[in-house]
């Protein structure tokens, strides 16, 4: 049964505010409770989310509904292919008086206020421009101006597309490994949903249906707390830390766990990645999960339910099978957890 001890009440009603939270930003979307949930996860896991996904489901709209209800100052940039680094930090132009002027960009504009970061086909933005996210991302810091800014409640929202290829971008594993999570949104397969989203009106203005989600639901500058609040809270037994251990390492070594992929040569399969940081990762998100379902220990589902979202994009195949990993990384997933026995 569940224990949340009368000392929890705080908890117990921020897990309150995030059931509404999770409502607001539904009023925006169909059929992504599972995303949904999942950026849920990831805001108090203090962790940024990287979305990706087919043209025109509906991933722009479901982050900014979350930055909407999320609160704070909220800052978007549009990815392209000839963005500079200093595109994020200043914007220089002339001014009617024929002199150059230096206004901040979108990442200090803000200045330390900043909430929000949404990055718009960030998969278009060049190497130089992820290096400088990568900081921003890691630190919550950048150095411009002869000074440093801070942004202690920042919060990294991208989205790319998962179909084009032309002037893009692939991310480097360095700045893939500082996503919390990467989730998939794919096309709701509800009937209703579908003929919703293609007939109802509603749906067709997207200013205005964000306009309906309630703003600031959430107090985005105590986040922090309750997010260190929620890891000391919630236990892990000695049994669920074993249980982490073996995916762990499952995943990183297949050959050597017993699992076969047809036609893979699995000692030769992964290359790397799926770091101790990637795994206290999961073990945060994971954390969260328990908390938003009424619990203060976590069960093996807690884990499962977060994993490929938080790991396979940490998991670094050889060049061979590089080109086939949507398909390959799930499937070693699915693998991993019929191998390791669950306690």
């Amino acid at each position: 049964m569940n224990r949340i001890r009368p000392g929890d009440a705080m908890l117990t009603d921020w897990r309150e505010a995030a059931g509404r939270f999770e409502r607001e930003v539904g009023k925006a979307v169909l059929g992504q409770a599972q995303a949904i949930r999942l950026l849920t996860i990831a805001i108090f896991a203090r962790g940024h989310v990287l979305l990706e996904g087919d043209v025109g489901v509906g991933k722009t709209t479901l982050l900014r509904a979350v930055a909407r209800a999320l609160g704070g100052a909220y800052e978007r940039i549009e990815g392209t292919v000839d963005m500079m680094p200093s595109d994020l930090i200043y914007h220089s132009y002339l001014a009617d008086d024929g002199r150059p002027r230096v206004e901040p960009g979108p990442v200090l504009r803000s200045s330390e206020d900043l909430a929000v970061f949404f990055f718009n086909e960030i998969n278009r933005a060049r190497p130089q421009v992820h290096s400088l996210l990568l900081r921003l991302m890691a630190e919550r810091s950048v150095a411009a101006f002869n000074r440093e800014y801070r942004f202690p409640n920042l919060q990294v929202f991208a989205d790319r597309n998962r179909v084009e290829r032309e002037e893009t971008f692939e991310l480097p594993a360095a700045a893939r490994d500082r996503f919390l999570m990467e989730i998939g949104v794919e096309t709701p397969r509800d009937a209703e949903a579908r003929r919703a989203l293609v007939f109802d009106p509603r749906f067709h203005d997207t200013d205005r249906l964000i306009e309906e989600v309630a703003e600031g639901v959430l107090d985005h500058a105590a986040i922090a707390g309750i997010a260190r609040a929620i890891q000391h809270t919630i236990q892990a037994s000695p049994e669920i830390e074993a249980y982490v251990i073996a995916l762990w390492e499952a995943l990183v070594r297949p050959g050597e766990a017993g699992i076969r992929l047809p036609g893979i040569d699995m000692a030769a399969l992964v290359q790397g990645g799926a770091s101790p940081r990637g795994v206290a990762f999961l073990v945060r998100a994971a954390r969260v999960r328990a908390w938003l379902e009424g619990r203060d220990w976590l069960v093996p589902e807690d884990v499962r339910a977060i994993f490929p979202e938080v790991m396979a994009h940490r998991v670094f195949l050889e060049p061979v099978y590089e080109m086939r990993r949507e398909t390959i990384v799930p499937d070693l997933c699915r693998a991993v957890f019929a191998m390791v026995p669950a306690p």
